[in-house]
């Protein structure tokens, strides 16, 4: 079995691992079969995507609808070098899940409008629903047509490219799920997360403007109590199909 290249965009070192586990344990995955490579600490490396069995990229606090003047050097870099990868996964439909920070990178290689102005949602559950393509949809098809999941995002996107299949929904934020091709997809939500992650990623990034820092306590017991069971099946199915 080939592994799964897993690109991390997220320069706080326990924000990282809490997403890497939680992408192997919701992604039924073992170390062994993965690929790490987070990109706040190393420049994207010479890769052949022939020797991945997919691209799972996770979240980060960039935005990729922030001016360029405005963007911490870091965060530019990991932008720029994740951006390079995706003409060859879109023209060659490389098996592709991006996780929320993903979406707007899938989202703006491919002519989309990304902002801040319209979609944002403040940490928490949100009711989602499958569209009927998503209804066919084989990541999506005989789960739950509605069902929660966790967000927390600044931007998103506000107008879908051409060529991409609308697969989720929900009403503070129409696009929650895409494809584009057969194999590329990407979510607004958080598929790996469950109350837990989330509560860790409250304290982390309270005071990076997702929210006010006095809410911290009331976010996380939220949080905690939502049940969240849909989205890891998704993530789950991404990883059977192409591992």
């Amino acid at each position: 079995m080939k592994p799964f290249l897993v690109l991390q965009l997220r320069p706080e070192d326990e924000a990282a691992d809490d997403e890497f586990a939680a992408l192997l344990a919701r992604g039924g995955l073992a170390e062994r079969q993965v690929e790490r490579i987070r990109l706040d600490q190393r420049r994207m490396p010479a890769l052949s995507l022939d020797d991945y069995a997919g691209v799972i990229v996770g979240g980060g606090p960039g935005c990729v609808s922030d001016p360029p003047e405005t963007k911490h050097p870091v965060e530019a870099r990991i932008e720029a070098d994740i951006l390079s990868l995706m003409p060859e996964i879109v023209d060659r439909d490389v098996p592709f899940m991006g996780c929320c920070y993903g979406l707007g990178i899938l989202a703006h290689h491919m002519g989309g409008r990304v902002g801040k102005g319209l979609y944002g949602e403040p940490i928490g559950g949100v009711d989602c629903t499958v569209t009927e393509a998503g209804a066919r949809d084989p990541l999506l098809q005989g789960l739950p047509t509605q069902f929660r999941a966790l967000v927390g995002h600044k931007e998103a996107v506000e107008v879908l490219p051409e060529g991409v299949t609308h697969l989720v929904s929900s009403a503070p934020c129409p696009v929650q799920m895409v494809r584009t091709g057969q194999n590329v997809y990407a979510t607004q939500f958080h598929p790996e997360a469950n109350g837990e992650t989330f509560a860790t990623r409250i304290r982390i990034y309270k005071d990076r403007g997702y929210f006010d820092p006095a809410d911290a306590m009331a976010l996380t017991e939220a949080a905690l109590a939502e049940e969240i069971t849909v989205p890891e099946r998704i993530l789950a199915r991404f990883v059977a199909r192409y591992g």
